[in-house]
């Protein structure tokens, strides 16, 4: 730190860092000390913003007395902290009311380097170097800080909304796509079966024709339905799955079925409705 001495009142030397000898008797006095290290000043200013909100922003001035210039720093001053307070104010509320405050939160680089500019214009002339300064804080009221958190949690939260309805859409989509492919393969599955069933009936009903002479087709239809309904009864029995199942059992509910179906094919190729197996339905 640096020393200004005084002799009988009036302004004598500058004492530099180390060993001063003050001659009272010859009069002389320490007038005051300075520092040359950097220093800080935190700065809260309150002002409004463009949108009509009031916020509170905190600058941190960082500033050094210029060692050439020691007397202008201890003589020109009564109090550079307080001068320095009036023009951080007078340059914040001259930038931040033609900003929204959603642009004060972004333009702050802006608004320290509009600060410091003007600082250093003024305080120069001074014996002072500002260093650097910085907004550190910028503190909008308690109520709108709510408001727009609640804002920025609706938007997320319609957001979500959003997505989880096109996540939900793509599986409702996906899902009929996947049931209506498995549907047109079990169709195409039956089809196939019941064309390999007829295929393999008419084999069976010519080969049975060729070997045994005595029969007709009509015969051997039903010596193969009745063999039919005994490998379903079969399956039925045998399955695990099996539920019960009410159906008349007999060789006389086997020659109705079997009459049932013989009339149903040959009323489809008449073109005429079958007629009913049982007489009262009729």
């Amino acid at each position: 730190s640096l020393t200004s001495s005084l002799q009988f009142g009036k302004f004598n030397r500058i004492g530099h860092p180390g060993f001063n000898c003050i001659w009272c008797c010859a009069g002389e006095a320490v007038a005051g000390k300075l520092s040359l290290r950097i220093q800080q000043l935190d700065v809260r200013c309150e002002t409004k913003s463009k949108d009509n909100v009031f916020v509170d922003i905190v600058v941190s001035v960082q500033y050094q007395v210029v060692r050439e210039n020691v007397y202008d720093a201890f003589y020109k001053l009564t109090d550079s902290k307080s001068q320095i307070r009036s023009y951080v104010y007078d340059e914040i509320r001259g930038q931040v009311p033609k900003m929204n405050l959603d642009d004060v939160f972004i333009s702050k680089e802006q608004i320290a380097a509009a600060v410091k500019e003007e600082l250093a214009k003024s305080m120069t002339g001074f014996g002072f170097a500002i260093v650097n300064t910085l907004i550190t804080d910028i503190e909008p009221a308690a109520k709108v800080k709510a408001a727009m958190n609640d804002i920025n949690a609706a938007q997320r939260l319609r957001l979500a909304a959003y997505e989880q309805s096109e996540a939900d859409k793509i599986r409702i989509v996906k899902a009929a796509e996947a049931d209506a492919e498995a549907k047109y393969l079990a169709g195409q599955g039956i089809a196939r079966q019941r064309q390999a069933i007829i295929s393999g009936l008419r084999e069976s009903v010519q080969t049975f024709q060729n070997e045994v002479s005595d029969v007709n087709s009509r015969d051997v239809m039903e010596l193969l339905l009745i063999t039919q309904y005994f490998d379903t009864l079969k399956d039925i029995g045998s399955s695990s799955r099996a539920s019960t199942v009410f159906l008349p059992h007999g060789p006389g509910s086997v020659g109705e079925a079997a009459t049932a179906i013989r009339n149903g094919v040959l009323s489809g190729m008449a073109g005429s409705p079958p007629p009913p197996a049982d007489p009262m339905q009729r």
